[in-house]
């Protein structure tokens, strides 16, 4: 298995990925992460089996406030796949990991994520590579 951060020809690739675990097309999805690779305030990176693509992360800087930090900005972890047929080998915590690098070669002290409240397994795993749970939040709206 080999990591390798993803460029703007990558873009493709990333949103066939990104499409299995979003509720997105991969057409939806090029564009951004065209603009994503390109730009200075994000990174992706995608592992390989040999020459096929099996995951990605994606991570970002957050300017903004991200709940538990004292920093800004924060680097951020957007999302994380990993086919189901190589889960439980290590590749998402070396995804991340290579996130956690470039935020560390951008300046960044702190590191943050997310998950929805019921997304156990993703809790899981934050919990498991080192992540502590900083709050948790339900959101509301209204039409008005």
């Amino acid at each position: 298995m080999t990591i390798r951060k993803a460029t703007p020809a990558d873009s493709r690739t990333l949103a066939q990925l990104a499409s299995q675990m979003w509720d997105a097309s991969p057409a939806e999805l090029e564009p951004e992460f065209a603009q994503l690779t390109a730009s200075d305030e994000a990174a992706c990176f995608l592992a390989y089996e040999g020459s096929e693509p099996i995951g990605f992360a994606q991570c970002q800087l957050r300017h903004d406030y991200v709940e538990g930090c004292e920093t800004s900005p924060v680097g951020f972890l957007e999302g994380v796949y990993v086919q189901p047929e190589h889960h439980r080998k290590g590749i998402a915590r070396h995804l991340v990991a290579a996130c956690e690098d470039w935020a560390r070669g951008v300046g960044c002290t702190e590191f943050g994520s997310d998950c929805e409240i019921d997304n156990t397994d993703s809790l899981a795993f934050h919990l498991a590579i080192g992540f502590e749970e900083a709050g948790r939040t339900i959101w509301f709206n209204k039409k008005l």
